[in-house]
């Protein structure tokens, strides 16, 4: 059937010539993919991976932060992140709100650099066919998840209201120097770092920063230390699955484009999480003598933080490659390093933060330095002729750059966490009360998960009545008849 001329006249003011209308819907798939990971899978998990007792105040935390960081976010944070260059590590930031800056083509770094001479540029700008608002959303996502991921490492006795006003501190003090250093057009972005998802940025910023609050705040209860048990595991492997399907939309969505990078992104993705999680289980069963559902959830998570800073830059081989020591180094470091190291025990990483996201990461981030493949890095990095160490000709070099970049990310979340905890100290208690951690949900937020009589009602046997809006459940009398 012939399509009348001019029928897509009314579309044009929509449609500018730089918009690829196929790059701008897969965009905006993968910032909603990744976006679901949080809301509602960590939500999901973390509500059931926790005791039942906490499972209201710990789907709380990971609702709260999404909503504050993104209005965070529009408000100064992106732009501190992606914007125009104050210092090598930061953005000069403003609110990404107007409609002129929204509507515009997207456009990363914002600043241009130039070689010592001032004449020649660097790494030039790179400007992906979809308007800046996809751009400024997508990045949301990302900050928000690792604001979630962090949280992870103090549930279950991180005071609300701290938690409450951590939130923006972090984003703005920490997450953002991170993502400007090597995504915004900071040093390590113009030195060749490769960060391709948030191998660093993310998954190594959460464990350590996690690890770090976890220390200022202190532990839970002694009880729930020692006895921690998810309150509902089949709603726990339902947010992990929301967390594993999302992951395409986080990896696939990075090269800022629907090009060939994309697909094989996913697919590394997909392989390295699979990998990680059989041999994860395997290591539980040989060990153990049976396999963990936790334990395949962190198998699953570690497999897909490790091939995150890589996803898009090594071959489907590197990634099962990935996979294996995702699954078996996390394993190692919590399993029986954590159970030696006096230091890891004193400090209450609630769900293991620490070894899942910031020991898989950082391997990620190593082995990618090992294993970029050339031409896959000239389809997607903006600095050229970059290729891993197990490729020769100076490659070795890229892995050294990797080496140094963690630990700025390292030494960065460590100071900044701890100088935002000790502030919020001065004015509001980082754990709750004692008293408040033995009840758990309906001490902090007058709530429970789970009702045991329906509509919220509950039998208090101190006050010998029924507590709740409405009537005690009527008795109902069954007659039976034997015939």
């Amino acid at each position: 059937m012939s399509i009348p001329a001019g029928a897509y006249q009314a579309d044009l003011p929509a449609v500018p010539p730089w918009l690829n209308k196929g790059d701008n819907a897969w965009q905006m798939t993968a910032a909603t993919l990744v976006g679901l990971q949080s809301m509602p899978g960590l939500v999901i998990l973390y509500a059931s991976i926790v005791k039942k007792k906490w499972a209201v105040n710990s789907a709380f935390m990971a609702l709260y932060a999404f909503a504050a960081v993104l209005i965070c976010w529009v408000l100064v944070g992106y732009r501190i992140a992606f914007g125009d260059k104050l210092l090598p590590f930061w953005a000069k930031g403003a609110p990404a709100l107007g409609q002129k800056y929204l509507t515009g083509r997207a456009r990363m770094p914002e600043t241009t650099h130039y070689y010592s001479d001032g004449t020649t540029i660097e790494s030039p700008m790179h400007e992906p066919f979809y308007p800046m608002a996809a751009h400024v959303y997508f990045h949301f996502t990302f900050a928000a998840i690792t604001m979630i991921l962090l949280a992870g490492s103090v549930l279950a006795r991180m005071n609300i209201k701290a938690w409450m006003v951590f939130v923006p501190l972090w984003l703005i003090f920490c997450y953002t120097v991170g993502a400007f250093s090597l995504w915004g057009g900071g040093f390590l972005y113009h030195w060749g770092v490769i960060d391709y998802s948030g191998g660093y940025v993310i998954h190594l910023s959460a464990g350590i920063s996690g690890f770090t609050a976890a220390y200022w705040v202190g532990p839970r209860l002694k009880s729930d230390r020692e006895r921690f048990p998810p309150n509902n595991v089949l709603l726990m492997l339902a947010g992990a699955g929301l967390l594993w399907m999302g992951w395409s939309g986080f990896n696939g969505g990075a090269p800022n484009a629907a090009n060939v990078a994309a697909p094989l992104a996913v697919l590394n993705t997909n392989i390295s999480a699979a990998t990680s999680l059989l041999v994860w289980t395997t290591l539980d069963v040989f060990y153990f003598g049976k396999p963990s559902v936790i334990g395949a959830i962190q198998g699953m998570m570690t497999g897909l933080a490790c091939v995150t800073p890589g996803a898009g830059v090594v071959q489907a081989w590197a990634a099962i490659v990935m996979g294996i020591l995702a699954g078996s180094i996390p394993w190692y470091s919590m399993m029986i390093l954590h159970k030696k190291s006096t230091f890891l025990q004193q400090v209450d990483d609630t769900l293991a933060v620490f070894h899942t996201h910031a020991v898989a990461g950082l391997l990620g981030g190593l082995l990618t330095g090992l294993l970029a493949e050339p031409s896959l890095c000239n389809i997607v990095l903006p600095v050229t002729n970059t290729k891993g160490a197990f490729y020769g000709g100076g490659g070795g070099i890229l892995f050294l750059k990797q080496i140094v970049a963690a630990l700025f990310i390292i030494g960065w979340n460590i100071v900044a966490t701890t100088l935002i905890l000790l502030a919020i100290r001065l004015v509001i208690p980082l754990r709750m009360s004692d008293e408040q951690l033995k009840i758990g949900d309906d001490a902090v937020h007058g709530e429970e998960a789970y009702a045991l009589w329906g509509d919220g009602e509950k039998y208090d046997p101190e006050r010998h009545g029924w507590q709740g809006p409405t009537s005690p459940p009527q008795t109902t009398t069954v007659l039976t008849f034997d015939l």
